[in-house]
């Protein structure tokens, strides 16, 4: 991705993806945001950053119900991510789909999904019509922890791996389904390597190293650009709230959390690229007030836009 080509940039949108979602949660206090804001990321942005990093210009990929950062990684237009979380007409699409189900075709998005796991098969069927029709594209599939005991896990992963299908399969491992531990419902607790039972690659990554995920997703973008069919990639990050806005999280520990936020990705990346000479704290904080004035502006652009008319109801719905 062109606008993801430099270390300044990764920083940029990992940044921009945590202040986007402080800045809903915020709004969702103020009573601004439509029905509700269930599922935050923040934790996670460099999983979400790294592995769209990956993708060229025609790529696709799906989502899932914690994917306002791929969408942000992909290089949305902010005010129409925060147009859709106000219920807006002028949301990507049209205030219908809010925070869960996000979509952009000429972005490559084929879809935020609220149904756990359900991006997988349509990720799947993607990169078979793109091997039917003999193009180089790649789908980029993310999913949680918690998809992977799906059936459909098992049914497309079986499937991808049968025909050679260009996709990249990304577990994001932030160590819980809802409130159950991967410890409790997994038997194989390093979940990459279920990628052996479909005779695929598999391979973890520290979801908290931008630089990490990019590194691995690119190998396996390019393993299926050339043919060489999918990859499984476990990346281990953690979401530092509930799994939504009504859990507290009294599954974990203060132990346990702290120790994850001592991984913290973005501030870690900070502190390299100051080390390597890249950036100075000057240019963050310049980063930080740039970042602002586009929540603001997006928060003034939605909170002026139209709700859709109740006549609308049944239009762009498709069975």
């Amino acid at each position: 991705m062109r606008h993801l080509s430099t270390p300044e940039s990764l920083l940029f949108y990992m940044m921009l993806i945590r202040e986007f979602e402080l800045k809903i949660s915020e709004m969702f206090a103020y009573s601004k945001l439509a029905g509700t804001m269930f599922h935050l990321s923040i934790g996670q942005e460099a999983t979400s950053v790294g592995i769209v990093a990956a993708l060229e210009e025609g790529d696709y990929m799906t989502s899932h119900h914690r994917g306002h950062g791929h969408m942000i990684a992909l290089g949305a237009d902010v005010r129409l991510m925060m147009a859709e979380m106000f219920g807006r007409k002028t949301g990507y699409c049209k205030g219908k789909g809010g925070s869960m189900h996000i979509a952009d075709i000429e972005l490559g998005n084929l879809g935020a999904n609220g149904i756990v796991g359900a991006g997988i098969p349509i990720a799947t069927g993607a990169a078979y019509a793109i091997k039917y029709r003999g193009t180089k594209q790649v789908v980029l599939c993310p999913f949680g922890d918690g998809a992977i005991n799906e059936g459909v896990f098992h049914e497309s992963l079986n499937f991808a791996a049968l025909h050679k299908l260009p996709i990249v399969y990304v577990i994001e491992n932030n160590q819980y389904a809802m409130s159950t531990s991967v410890e409790r419902s997994s038997s194989i607790k390093e979940l990459y390597k279920r990628a052996c039972a479909y005779g695929i690659p598999g391979e973890a990554v520290d979801g908290m190293d931008v630089e990490e995920v990019l590194r691995v997703t690119k190998a396996a973008v390019e393993r299926a650009r050339n043919g060489n069919g999918p990859t499984l990639i476990e990346s281990k990050t953690y979401r530092y709230y509930g799994h939504s806005r009504t859990d507290s999280a009294p599954y974990r520990t203060k132990e346990e959390e702290e120790m994850w936020k001592q991984k913290d990705p973005i501030k870690q990346y900070q502190r390299k690229l100051i080390e390597r000479g890249v950036l100075t704290t000057e240019d963050i904080k310049t980063m930080q007030e740039r970042i602002q004035k586009i929540l603001d502006e997006a928060v003034r652009f939605a909170d002026s836009s139209p709700y859709p008319d109740s006549q609308e109801i049944f239009e762009d719905i498709y069975a």
